[in-house]
């Protein structure tokens, strides 16, 4: 008969003679750290896993799913939410990659992909959302899948398109230096991206990855609690939990949200992205190191872990597996060239394509208005339109003015950084959504109109992109020229005349560009305040497009959305283009 036997404790000396005898390094070394690292890996892919399958629950549309406002539920709300962030951060960074390197590197589809990222950039979340929750659903009619990956789609949209102009703009401002060590050392295409071009623009994409999550946050509510066509349908999340409190006008829900939202973002800030901007200091451009650098206890912990060293050899074949495959794309060693004729030929094929595709769009929506509503339908959102550019103008000018200052004080400060990067992540992650309660009270009792109040409920969506990237220049400030100027001497004016400006302004533009499109998207949720049965709503286009939607109206969602897509590609065109161009020019680090 078999006998019982009490298993051995799982010690250190015990996990060393469980690894196999050719690995004698890594016996000797193998510790608690490794198997924290390795439970933690594997209680996150057993979260996502399970968190994972609600997705795939059986759904009618007809019968759509109510959110249990119990307490208990958060943290699974929360966990949920999640997943579609990161989810959508993920869809964000490949796309802003590819996106980007695309429109750097082809000078005739950047004239076609630039201008197409201002009217992507400009077109509100909810008109994204009425055109993909109608087509997932129809794709997936008897899962909740379909409504998970509209609620995807949704968040990446409010994520992706300042992590695209970041890296695109740290493409087009490549040293001099760097682009003469890769022709030199004839890299292929595929190692100059990602040795020389993704370094280069790693700083800017991790703090604009920053400000894509907080973005993403801001308009949880409206991807979770979707109101599109007289249709409802929500996700458990706790941005529909918050707006089932806001509808029942339930504050102490309201503020579990917000709790459960904080600690989220807190801890989200402290095992992610604190390790992931300590780590991306490695990509600055400098000769001389800094006396004091960013610091992750997260990220200190995993450098004692001996992982990396178990799985080098197969990181290493897989490295070379993709350089060698990467070699189909060409060597870096000499510019493309073509004969003028050629070139001309191209350019004018390539222009009649692109005209005749903006022309059949165009003809095909005036076509379909003109015989819907007539022409008309357009004079009313240019009017409010100009109502929201004012508001627009307003906040960027407000916004540059106070947190280009505070962001250039933080990224020269690691001390201040991680002091100020959970609270500004907090600040940044905040939805106005969270607010209405509070400024439905104030704005009832102070008697302050929505029209001039919904410029704070814009600015809690679109102020941030400026900062980060203040933040972000900041940074990237090489410590020999910081020395420099304090061994010179160069306080004050004369110091922001002289490298601080230079050096943030490409990041400056690039905050700009993206706070202009989220203000003009922010408008959609900060121009109509609603809490219980209160709803206060500004003159602008942003109600306009957010009652059209709401009622079902496409032709006004169509002119709307049109409208501001038009003032945002103008606005970008002859203003913050001309911005970037100055950047290029003189100041970058070529």
């Amino acid at each position: 008969m078999m006998s019982l036997r009490p298993s051995r404790p799982l010690t250190r000396a015990r996990v060393r003679s469980l690894l196999p005898a050719r690995l004698p390094w890594v016996r000797t070394q193998f510790g608690w750290v490794d198997l924290v690292v390795l439970a933690a890996v594997v209680v996150g892919f057993y979260v996502a896993l399970r968190v994972g399958r609600g997705a795939t629950v059986s759904f009618t549309p007809d019968q759509p799913l109510n959110i249990d406002t119990d307490p208990a539920n958060l943290p699974y709300y929360a966990v949920r939410s999640l997943l579609r962030m990161f989810v959508a951060l993920a869809l964000s960074t490949g796309f802003s990659l590819v996106y980007a390197y695309t429109a750097a590197r082809s000078r005739r589809l950047e004239t076609v992909l630039i201008p197409a990222l201002d009217i992507l950039q400009s077109v509100p979340v909810l008109g994204f959302l009425t055109i993909a929750v109608t087509t997932l659903v129809g794709l997936f009619p008897h899962s909740l899948l379909g409504l998970e990956l509209a609620a995807v789609f949704a968040i990446f949209t409010s994520q992706a398109w300042n992590m695209t102009f970041s890296f695109y703009h740290s493409l087009i401002t490549l040293p001099r230096e760097l682009d003469e060590l890769s022709r030199n050392l004839r890299l292929s295409r595929w190692l100059r991206f990602w040795r020389i071009e993704v370094p280069n623009g790693a700083i800017g994409l991790v703090w604009n990855g920053m400000m894509s999550f907080g973005g993403g946050w801001f308009f949880l509510v409206a991807a979770e609690a979707i109101s599109v066509l007289h249709a409802q349908y929500t996700l458990p999340g706790v941005g529909a939990y918050a707006g089932a409190a806001i509808q029942r006008g339930d504050l102490r829900d309201v503020g579990l949200a917000i709790v459960t939202m904080a600690v989220t973002v807190v801890g989200v800030n402290f095992l992610f992205w604190r390790p992931l901007t300590a780590w991306a200091e490695k990509f600055k451009q400098e000769q001389a190191e800094a006396s004091e650098v960013q610091r992750s206890i997260v990220l200190d912990f995993l450098r004692r872990s001996h992982w990396p060293q178990l799985l080098s050899p197969a990181r290493r074949r897989l490295v070379g597996w993709l350089n060698r495959s990467g070699r189909v794309f060409g060597t870096d060693d000499r510019p493309l060239r073509a004969s003028p004729a050629r070139r001309l030929a191209g350019d004018v094929a390539f222009a009649a394509a692109v005209l005749a595709a903006i022309g059949w769009g165009v003809a095909s929506m005036v076509g379909y208005l003109h015989a819907s509503t007539g022409l008309t339908v357009f004079v009313e959102p240019l009017l409010l339109g100009l109502l929201t550019f004012a508001r627009v103008v307003v906040l960027v000018v407000v916004a540059t003015i106070v947190w280009v200052p505070i962001g250039v004080r933080i990224g020269q400060s690691p001390r201040l950084a991680r002091i100020a990067q959970p609270a500004v992540q907090v600040l940044a992650s905040f939805p106005a959504n969270f607010l209405f309660p509070l400024a439905t009270w104030a704005f009832a009792k102070s008697g302050l109109s929505i029209d001039v109040g919904g410029i704070v409920l814009m600015a809690l969506g679109a102020q941030w992109y400026i900062l980060f990237n203040a933040i972000a220049g900041a940074m990237a400030i090489p410590t020999d020229l910081r020395e420099a100027m304090d061994n010179l001497r160069v306080r004050g004016w004369q110091r922001w005349r002289r490298l601080i400006i230079p050096a943030i302004f490409p990041y400056y533009v690039t905050g700009g560009i993206t706070a202009s499109g989220g203000a003009w998207n922010a408008s959609i949720v900060a121009e109509v305040v609603a809490f219980g049965s209160t709803t206060l709503t500004a003159h602008g286009l942003g109600a306009y497009i957010a009652g059209a939607t709401e009622s079902g109206d496409y032709p006004r969602i169509i002119a709307g959305i049109a409208v501001m897509a038009g003032y945002v590609v103008a606005l970008n065109r002859l203003f913050w283009r001309r911005l970037y161009r100055l950047a290029e020019a003189r100041y970058s680090l070529a």
